[in-house]
């Protein structure tokens, strides 16, 4: 309870902030809106429905290319792990593809695909692969040998070390490799969604870009916002608490 009236003193300092700074017009209001016009934006879009249709299509695309990643990541990054070859190769090349940023994956995607949801998919994919496989890799490296010559042991053999011995004790390092993919692959979608466009369908990084297009300020920090939240929740609610859990199931807590 104390932690959620900290937080909450602090953005409430940081609105009233924000209201201060927008009646000292130390901004123009075009460049600056007021809060109350934020809100009132974000309230009109979810009355229309357009902030929950926005919404829906981006956690959709978001959601396809983030399991498609995984699918890919998750094998990759146990083969760097397990063999040599596979780790100055494949994992030198995750390494390197890793430190891409997520906006140059978009004029190859467009190339390749146009302005289709492959396009868009595509981009989200490559912003969570490579984090996956690194992660993967690091996990099963860090697993302390002890538990694999212990596991032999007691008669234990390679395919019964990996399901039940290295994989567990490396998902909390897998765990957090899952949730750098999912932050990669927000920052991918919405560098994606704002420079393709795809008539039948706008995201939230769509709106974003038409509100930069019209300028209207409240919508753009209103969809920023938006963003801000879901990343939060996400973390939250699916993330923090498995990575907890493993933690303390495995005596691996910071």
């Amino acid at each position: 309870m104390k932690r959620f009236l900290l937080a909450f003193l602090f953005f409430a300092v940081l609105i009233a902030l924000w209201e201060w700074a927008f009646r000292a017009k130390i901004w123009s209001p075009v460049l600056l809106p007021a809060p109350q016009q934020v809100a009132e934006y974000l309230k009109t879009s979810a009355t229309d429905g357009t902030l929950f249709q926005a919404t829906v299509i981006t956690m959709r695309r978001l959601l396809i290319g983030y399991v498609i990643g995984l699918i890919g990541g998750l094998p990759l990054g146990l083969l760097t792990a397990r063999w040599k070859l596979f780790h100055d190769t494949i994992g030198t090349l995750a390494l390197g593809l890793q430190t891409l940023p997520s906006v140059c994956w978009v004029p190859l995607a467009l190339l390749w695909f146009g302005q289709t949801e492959a396009a868009m998919l595509f981009v989200v994919v490559m912003g969570t692969l490579w984090s996956v496989v690194i992660a993967t890799d690091t996990g099963v490296r860090h697993v302390p040998p002890i538990y694999r010559r212990a596991a032999l042991t007691m008669g234990s053999k390679r395919l019964h070390i990996w399901l039940k011995v290295i994989l567990p004790a490396a998902l909390p390092f897998i765990v957090s490799g899952m949730k750098q993919g999912w932050a990669f692959a927000w920052r991918s979608l919405m560098a994606a969604e704002i420079f393709v466009t795809i008539l039948t369908g706008f995201g939230l990084g769509q709106l974003l870009h038409y509100g930069r297009e019209l300028s209207a300020m409240d919508q753009v920090i209103g969809i920023m916002l938006v963003i801000v939240v879901i990343g939060l929740l996400a973390d939250k609610i699916l993330f923090s608490p498995f990575e907890r859990f493993l933690h303390r199931r495995w005596g691996t807590n910071p």
